[in-house]
């Protein structure tokens, strides 16, 4: 009798063992703490701290809730039904201990019963189960979160790893998602799509979760069994709730997790909520207001990118240069915004795959068109108004997207007091085109186009206009999962010209043109997990009209003068390979090495070694036929980016790279002027070497929904051009003799904190950045201040600026923008004195002095219509105005001599506040 009283105690232990165990996993593990206002993450933490629960939820649907109870020992469902009583909040526990928090209602989860039976495909009824032979790709909406995907050829016992590879698309118009997270949690193996859409991942053989998470969309799952490499195609609905406004686009902790550092990306909702001059979108205003990125002042979209000039940033649109990026004075940027997808910048790290200037890279992205319906949209402003169609040639297959953007701008001038400015005219059109087609499922075509023309006549006789052109041709291979290339051809133009005809004797034309032709191939491939490595070469045609003069009229008496075309060719080869080491720290190391090649037909002047090049020292003229090589410069440029996690939710990043620009823009102004001239490098003008080392911190607060960093950096650049007092830059046959090589240096700190969702939402910015110049060299025979350094014409210390944007409904928000920044510097006349019977003015050291401090403040109102899902066309209202304070913030200071006395007087362009009304629609 007591041997059996011992096994039954034995079996007693057992069985409340195992219950308890149980318990743990069935969600009646017990609680206890005093919680006292606590938000629900802390809750959270606690909670997962005590127990075995893993809990999951969005903390931007929760940010506003609050706990407070005292719990002892208390099973969690009932802390949670305490919890969120009141609220439309659910909750739903599975037999693992993870607990799942919605909204609106509550999850299930366990399969229905029959869920792996087999199942008859109908026309109304997919199979539930989906089989999937290697490399064969499936696409199944959203709302498929639980059904089992089967992927690669089945196999009984199949060990090691396999790859998955596919596409990510927007279920509503099949446009590829860029920069989505997709990844599994155990073990934890991730990775990111591409401006294709594309992901490719290596998991361990066997069943995951495979989880997605884009910014502004909903985040979704499926249920996978790998067996072998295999494609899984993945729509993605659009995230519609009222407090998921996005304004940077990125995975929520991007920039602690990712490797890459002096990025930001905008999507073009960010872009449309800040208020600008005249109401038009402008994504080079919005970039303006990001940390490190500067202007001269108002009435410019030339960026300054950490010490940078204007022409060392490389703009492209879809993968065509831009060389002048502006409209209307440098009033409206050159980019439609309504068939713009994303805009990303980058600042330093910059990826091996761009080359060509030193400063930054600015990569503007257009939409692809609406694979599944037709549809459009538009706006009419006070000054612009532009319509955008996109739909379907083939569905799902072939998309086009075409649209155009004008101005009526010359009833504005019409108002201006001043005679000669309201005989003035002003105008500009700009049209894209965009043609996609996926041939099969491992190729597809790109064809973009891009069209603007401006033209204008200001107080004067004289009539400016300007072009630009591109158009780029992609084909993009997919070899297999884990390796695919795109070729690329490009075309880029841009020409100017200056007529005059009021004056028969003197009536001219100047003109000026560059065109560029390039071929780019470009690799991805991914051996591993682990491992990404980009590799391909590029190579660019330049020929230059570099400026001519002729007469207009057949009466004119201008002589004719043309400077010599100038054609160069520049190539380059490129790798880099990204390597997690470990889950915290990875790394990317990465070599781009370019080669330039002056070409003919050139004379070329030599000059007499070891004094300065001027016309009396010029020893010999040599004469290079077509296609002669009379000068070569090339080099290495470095890459190199470390990321070390120091917790879950900070980490540190260092970079490195060396970059070479081969072309220059000589220009008498401190912006972008449609009178500029670019010149490429030769015998006697070496190319722009830069290098930049950058260190940031990263930390995100608040489950990711508020993100800080700080990055400093340390630039130095060599050989690029300032000039020489009394310059000459028009029709110059001797430039070299007129510009003088210069050497500068740049550094600064970049303070960035951002909340990127809720009602609430924006970021705050500070930067404080040093812009140095010296020009100190025997063979210029130029030395300015002494040949110390001075403040670069960009040079602003402290910069502020303040980005907010709050929506009170799903139909009402509001942006209510600030900066300001330090005054520009500027040369000043300090005396008058008298030397050789004349008198002469002496100036200050050059950028002794400053103009004074800019601010401004800006607001904007956002009205939508309603929300109905059957309506003709969706429209919104936008009231904004600019300036809202009407300071007179100078652009410049300039003087004149008035009675023998010397006078000054300060410009300003927007001097008082600046009210706009626009009218948006879509269908």
């Amino acid at each position: 009798m007591a041997y059996l009283y011992r096994i039954f105690l034995a079996l007693l232990v057992v069985v409340c063992s195992a219950a308890q165990g149980l318990a743990q996993q069935t969600g009646q593990a017990l609680v206890s703490g005093s919680f006292k206002a606590a938000t629900f993450e802390e809750f959270a933490r606690e909670v997962e701290a005590q127990t075995d629960y893993h809990i999951y939820f969005d903390a931007a649907a929760l940010d506003s809730l609050t706990v407070t109870l005292q719990a002892q020992e208390q099973p969690l469902p009932a802390l949670l039904t305490q919890i969120f009583q009141n609220t439309d909040l659910q909750f739903s526990i599975d037999d693992r201990g993870h607990v799942f928090i919605t909204k609106g209602r509550q999850l299930s989860t366990s399969l229905p019963e029959g869920f792996f039976e087999p199942v008859e495909a109908t026309e109304d009824k997919a199979p539930q189960v989906a089989q999937l032979q290697p490399e064969e790709s499936v696409s199944r909406k959203a709302g498929s979160e639980l059904k089992l995907y089967e992927i690669g050829a089945k196999r009984e016992g199949a060990t090691g790893e396999a790859n998955l590879a596919g596409h990510l698309r927007d279920i509503k118009t099949g446009e590829a998602i860029i920069g989505a997270a997709v990844y599994i949690e155990s073990p934890l193996i991730g990775t990111t799509s591409d401006q294709y859409g594309y992901y490719s991942i290596t998991l361990p053989v066997g069943r995951h979760e495979l989880k997605v998470k884009a910014i502004g969309l909903e985040n979704t799952r499926r249920q996978i069994m790998l067996y072998s490499d295999g494609k899984l195609d993945i729509e993605i609905a659009e995230d519609v709730r009222t407090l998921k406004e996005v304004l940077v686009e990125a995975e929520k902790d991007k920039n602690v997790s990712g490797l890459q550092m002096g990025m930001e990306k905008l999507d073009i909702r960010t872009i449309k909520q800040v208020p600008t001059a005249f109401g038009e979108t402008d994504i080079l205003r919005v970039v303006l207001t990001l940390p490190g990125v500067k202007s001269v002042g108002e009435g410019s979209t030339g960026m300054n990118v950490r010490g940078g000039s204007t022409d060392q940033n490389l703009i492209l649109f879809n993968d065509a240069t831009i060389y002048n990026p502006s409209h209307l004075f440098g009033f409206f940027s050159a980019f439609n915004p309504d068939v713009l997808k994303t805009v990303e910048l980058y600042k330093s790290g910059i990826p091996a795959r761009y080359g060509g200037r030193l400063s930054s890279v600015l990569e503007v992205t257009s939409r692809e068109g609406n694979k599944k319906d037709f549809a459009g949209s538009g706006g009419i402003g006070l000054l612009t108004s532009r319509l955008t169609l996109e739909g379907p040639i083939k569905k799902d297959k072939t998309s086009f997207l075409i649209g155009g953007r004008s101005t009526y701008s010359d009833w504005l001038l019409k108002k201006l007091p001043n005679k000669s400015y309201n005989e003035s005219s002003a105008s500009f059109y700009d049209i894209n085109g965009h043609i996609s087609h996926e041939i099969d499922e491992k190729n597809t075509l790109y064809l973009n186009g891009y069209l603007s023309k401006d033209k204008f006549r200001l107080a004067s006789d004289t009539l400016y206009r300007f072009t630009n052109q591109a158009a780029s041709l992609k084909w993009k291979h997919i070899f297999r999962n884990q390796l695919y290339g795109v070729l690329t051809g490009v075309y880029s133009h841009y020409d100017y010209d200056m007529a005059s005809e009021k004056n028969p004797v003197n009536a001219s034309r100047l003109t000026f043109g560059i065109n560029q032709s390039s071929l780019q191939a470009d690799f991805s491939y991914f051996p591993t997990s682990k491992h990404t490595v980009d590799f391909g070469a590029s190579s660019i045609l330049y020929n230059v009209n570099p400026g001519s003069l002729m007469p207009n009229r057949g009466e004119s008496l201008v002589a004719p003068d043309r400077l010599q075309t100038e054609r160069a060719l520049e190539s380059a080869l490129y790798i880099s390979d990204k390597f997690d080491i470990s889950p915290r720290f990875s790394v990317l190391v990465g070599l781009r090495y370019s080669v330039f090649n002056a070409m003919g037909p050139r004379q070329v002047n030599t000059y007499a070694p070891g004094f300065p090049k001027t016309e009396g020292t010029i020893q010999d003229t040599a004469i290079y036929k077509s296609g002669d090589v009379f000068a070569t410069f090339h080099g290495p440029e470095y890459r190199l980016s470390a990321r070390l996690g120091l917790t879950d939710n900070s980490s540190v990043k260092l970079s490195f790279n060396r970059l070479r620009q081969y072309i220059h823009m000589l220009s008498n102004t401190t912006s972008v002027s449609p009178t500029d001239v670019w010149k490429l490098s030769d015998a006697n003008i070496r190319p722009q070497v830069g290098d930049q080392v950058a260190l940031g911190y990263y930390r995100n607060f608040r489950a990711n929904t508020i993100e800080f960093s700080v990055e400093g950096y340390y630039k130095r650049m060599q050989d690029f051009l300032d000039f020489k007092s009394g310059a000459s830059l028009i029709l110059n046959h001797h430039i070299e003799t007129d510009v003088a090589s210069a050497e500068g240096k740049a550094y600064g700190v970049e303070v960035m904190l951002k909340k990127a969702t809720g009602k609430l939402n924006g970021w705050a910015s500070y930067t404080y950045a040093r812009t140095l110049v010296r020009v100190d060299g025997a063979e210029t025979g130029e030395k300015i201040n002494n040949g110390n350094y001075y403040p670069s014409n960009f040079d602003k210390p402290h910069d502020f600026t303040l980005i907010s944007n709050y929506r009170f409904s799903q139909r009402f928000s509001s942006s209510l923008n600030f900066t300001y920044s330090t005054g520009r510097p500027i040369t000043l006349p300090l005396a008058k004195y008298t030397m050789g019977n004349s008198q002469r003015i002496y100036y200050s050291e050059r950028n002794a002095y400053r103009v004074p401090d800019y601010y401004r403040v800006d607001f904007a109102l956002n009205i939508e219509g309603n929300h109905k899902v059957r309506k003709l066309a969706h429209s919104s209202w936008t009231l904004a105005i600019y300036n809202l304070t009407g300071r007179k913030n100078p652009y410049s200071i300039y003087f004149k001599s008035e009675g023998g006395d010397i006078k000054g007087y300060k410009m300003s362009i927007f001097g008082q506040p600046i009210p706009t009304i626009t009218y948006n629609f879509k269908f």
